[in-house]
């Protein structure tokens, strides 16, 4: 397997030779969608919205946020499964637009990484 690596989209929003995937069910802020140059958008594999909203990056609910995700990423084996063939042949960037720390973009790296 190829490298996956996680990046605040804000501070990579140019091609780097990785397959690019941006990881928010929603757009971030501010950006263009003509200016940030991915492979994919892929909101299939984000928190689903309610699990996002009960969350709200709050750092003693975390444990029980990863575990709740990682139970809807078992729901997503198809779309998982497709990303860790493209990370077997090449790098792989995991982007997110949250202000905060990449939660779901960490939990989500080592699912890939299984």
């Amino acid at each position: 397997m190829q490298t996956i690596i996680i990046k605040k989209v804000y501070n990579s929003k140019t091609a780097d030779g990785s397959y690019r995937v941006l990881v928010d069910r929603l757009w971030p802020r501010g950006i263009r969608k003509i200016d940030l140059q991915i492979d994919e958008w892929n909101k299939e594999i984000a928190p689903s919205l309610a699990l996002r909203k009960w969350f709200t990056h709050q750092k003693e609910r975390f444990e029980e946020f990863s575990k709740l995700y990682i139970h809807e990423l078992m729901a997503k084996t198809d779309e998982l499964n497709r990303l860790k063939i493209i990370a077997g042949t090449h790098d792989v960037t995991l982007l997110y637009g949250a202000r905060h720390p990449q939660y779901h973009a960490i939990i989500l790296k080592d699912y890939l990484s299984k």
